[in-house]
């Protein structure tokens, strides 16, 4: 049996610089609060946890001169505001690709056009980016998209880990409801990357394995363009989540992991998978 284990797996330089600068944060000063997990990954959470790196609800519940670190997905405005009205001790680790985004909407809105942010309902990265302009439109689907009015100008922006199906669907259904639309593709690079590999490991393994937690939406997006590529594809979290008989008569295994997935896990995964397919030569990386 042979491995291919995609290229860009796992965690995007985003995610990884938000990982260690909480880990450095919390060595250096003791503990370090963060407003939700820094990343959608259990085992990540439960590591950072025990680093001192801790979960609040709100800024009034951060212990007085302890660091608040703002995550990589970005922190709505008010949140900021907040923040640097009680004088806090601020950990930025926002993605400089969201911030790219951030940027973009303001652009946009200062055009004059209604911004529309295609992305997840309530997702904290597209929270951050709506804070960004007044009264945005956020569209998750093209069902979504069909449903809105006709308007004369606006500017559309993407989650940054959205798939270029889902936009590229709704980027077509608005065009024929805005008469002056102007659409900024925000798609992050590591994501186009990652999907880009998963597409064509798809095709060509007899199997996927995409590595991810379900409360990560970038993961079961991974997940979602395997299957309409290969129906024997699976999401797993760890390596206890495999399942022998899934390599039944399987030549070739592609595994690739969600943004949010570390290295740790993808070697554990990868270890346990050549040990049922009695595998004795080097994995191949694909991309």
């Amino acid at each position: 049996m042979k491995i291919i284990v995609a290229k860009d797996a796992g965690y995007c330089f985003g995610v990884r610089d938000a990982v260690n600068l909480a880990h450095d944060t919390a060595d250096n000063l003791g503990d370090v609060y963060m407003l939700g997990h820094i990343v959608h990954n259990e085992n990540v959470v439960k590591d950072l946890d025990n680093a001192g790196a801790k979960v609040v609800k709100s800024l009034k519940d951060v212990p007085d001169e302890k660091p608040i670190l703002f995550r990589a997905h970005g922190t709505a405005n008010e949140v900021w505001d907040e923040a640097n009205d009680r004088h806090m001790n601020i950990i930025d680790a926002t993605c400089p690709l969201v911030k790219e985004i951030h940027n973009e909407v303001i652009k946009l809105e200062k055009e004059g056009r209604r911004i529309i942010i295609i992305g997840d309902h309530g997702h904290d990265e597209v929270v951050g980016i709506a804070s960004q302009v007044k009264n945005p439109i956020i569209i998750a689907n093209p069902g979504e998209a069909g449903s809105l009015r006709k308007m004369k100008r606006a500017g559309v922006v993407s989650q940054s880990t959205q798939t270029i199906e889902n936009v590229q669907d709704i980027v077509n259904i608005l065009m024929t409801n805005v008469f002056d639309l102007r659409f900024v593709n925000t798609i992050c690079f590591p994501t186009k990357r990652n999907q880009e590999q998963i597409r064509a490991l798809a095709k060509q393994c007899d199997i996927m394995i995409i590595i991810g937690s379900f409360t990560s939406a970038n993961s079961k997006r991974l997940t979602q363009l395997a299957l309409e590529r290969n129906k024997r594809s699976y999401q797993v979290t760890c390596a206890e989540n495999l399942d022998s008989n899934w390599f039944e008569d399987v030549d070739i295994v592609g595994i690739s992991a969600g943004a949010s997935t570390p290295d740790k896990i993808i070697e554990a995964v990868t270890k346990k998978i050549k040990k049922i397919g009695l595998v004795t030569e080097k994995e191949v990386l694909h991309g």
